[in-house]
């Protein structure tokens, strides 16, 4: 039962709100008050409506039932601009960044300074004040498309903080975020909630929810489960009530056998070199092995997935199969049975122009043609049966993949790549901006791919993940795989030692 909304203290509430797309209802009946000066969190799975209420807050979405009440009064037509007069911003979960534009042009894109109607181009000074706010040491003047996914992150905050918002809506702020560069940025939020403002913060990390929220809202398959003060919650008590059962902890899935010396490779890299960062990368992945790739940030890790999937041009010998593989391409690779999970799914994984069934079925649409004919019914069928399979909500086979949920894009991203029936699979942080109920599935689509006899090469700035999930696992610096450990037999203290040693020594 859901505690009853305050909407006389509230500066922004919702009030009896659904929402539905295409005819499935995704919120019912939601109640939430967001107050003055407080730092106010949603938690929930993947699909449970975090997202979607941080976005009808926001005006991006329209409530399908119920109002939104500004200061105790309803708002009427609630829309991006409407909200922002009112002082409501939103920091997206996928990033809405013009990587044509600067970073200060970004901050200020759409409230910039005129002068006798002509823009005052005045950005990277302005920029200057809310650098001072954040501390994230952007070059105003740099190039957003030349950034890394972490430092465009980085212009979403500011963005929102730049348009002077009393209730900032933050989606996701810190997955690809630093420890250090989390910590200024809750830093940065406490400030904000101290002079009054309004943040909600919607994540899936439950330490950083109990270490910096002063209320917790828990969201389940579409509605409120309660609001309570954060004090009064536990990470286990909130994994309880996101998935609605007892006390939970994530646990990892069992690895399967781990395939003996005596199995040949089926992925060998030797002296792989690259202009994007891979300096000197050997490593081997056995049939039915998951082996992690570990390292600092900027250790090049995706570097040397994407130079073995064939994204990046490169140099050294891969071998798949006990074969050469030097025509690298991605055309090629998804030929020889290689899946590639990127880090940006919406950039490098994703067709967003396009519906979720095309999504699925891209990279395997040979098998969907028949005389050069695409026969719908087949298409049909597999994508039906990988969106029960991987529990895509809404599961609208040709509904907008924009639309869906972080968690639930992630699912269709991996329900492509397992049309093709890969030998290969390569993970480049499949877990980020995903909840403790949609991580579960992933966890588990891992091991179940290594049971099948699969090889899977995985990546996560998570390290616990990777030591949760890996047989083997390569340190990598510099763009180099400088270590072999064995996860089962090391701990984390262990790893970060290593690394950090590494970090230390003269290149």
């Amino acid at each position: 039962m859901a505690e009853a909304t305050q909407e006389g203290s509230d500066r922004l509430a919702l009030s009896h709100v659904s929402k539905s797309f295409y005819g499935t209802e995704i919120l019912h009946d939601v109640s939430i008050g967001f107050r003055p000066g407080e730092i106010h969190a949603l938690v929930g799975e993947n699909g449970a409506g975090k997202s979607t209420v941080g976005k009808i807050a926001g005006g991006f979405y329209s409530a399908t039932k119920g109002e939104i009440l500004h200061e105790g009064h309803p708002v009427g037509a609630w829309n991006p601009v409407r909200a922002l007069e009112k002082g409501v911003a939103i920091m997206h979960q996928e990033l809405q960044i013009v990587t044509a534009l600067t970073v200060a042009q970004n901050v200020f894109l759409g409230i910039e300074s005129l002068r006798f109607g002509l823009l005052k181009h005045d950005e990277a000074v302005r920029a200057a004040e809310i650098e001072r706010i954040c501390g994230f040491q952007l070059d105003p003047n740099a190039r957003a498309g030349d950034l890394a996914l972490a430092d465009q992150q980085k212009i979403e905050i500011m963005r929102a903080l730049a348009r002077n918002a009393q209730v900032i809506v933050l989606d996701e702020p810190t997955s690809s975020l630093t420890f250090d560069e989390i910590e200024r940025l809750h830093a940065t939020m406490k400030r904000l909630r101290d002079d009054g403002r309004t943040l909600i913060y919607i994540t899936h990390f439950l330490d950083h929810v109990l270490e910096v929220s002063d209320r917790v809202t828990i969201l389940r398959d579409g509605s409120v489960v309660r609001t309570a003060d954060t004090a009064s919650e536990t990470k286990a008590t909130l994994i309880g009530g996101m998935l609605g059962g007892g006390e939970q902890e994530i646990i990892y899935p069992d690895l399967p056998p781990l395939p003996g010396p005596e199995v040949p490779p089926l992925l060998e890299v030797k002296g792989l070199v690259s202009g994007a960062g891979v300096k000197g990368a050997d490593l081997i992945v056995r049939p039915g092995e998951v082996v992690g790739l570990v390292g600092l940030v900027g250790s090049g890790r995706s570097e040397i997935a994407r130079a073995i999937f064939g994204a990046d041009p490169s140099e050294g010998t891969v071998r798949l199969n006990g074969e050469d593989y030097a025509d690298r391409s991605p055309e090629a690779s998804i030929a020889r049975g290689v899946a590639f999970v990127p880090e940006d799914r919406r950039s490098q994984g994703l067709v967003l122009a396009s519906p979720v069934r095309p999504n699925i079925t891209m990279a395997s649409l040979p098998a969907f043609l028949l005389g050069g004919f695409l026969r719908r019914r087949k298409e049909l069928a597999n994508v039906t049966a990988r969106i029960s399979e991987f529990s895509i909500t809404p599961p609208a086979v040709d509904g907008d993949i924009r639309k869906l949920s972080g968690g639930n894009q992630q699912k269709v991203l991996l329900a492509k790549w397992v049309t093709i029936a890969p030998s290969l699979i390569i993970l480049d942080e499949p877990s980020r901006g995903v909840d403790i109920g949609a991580r579960r599935r992933i966890h588990d689509f891992v091991i179940e791919q290594a049971a099948s006899g699969k090889a899977v090469l995985l990546i996560s700035s998570e390290l616990e993940e990777v030591l949760g999930l890996s047989h083997r696992a390569y340190l990598v610096h510099e763009g180099r795989t400088v270590k072999e450990i064995s996860p089962p037999e090391t701990t984390m203290a262990e790893v970060l030692n290593a690394l950090f040693q590494v970090e230390s020594e003269p290149s």
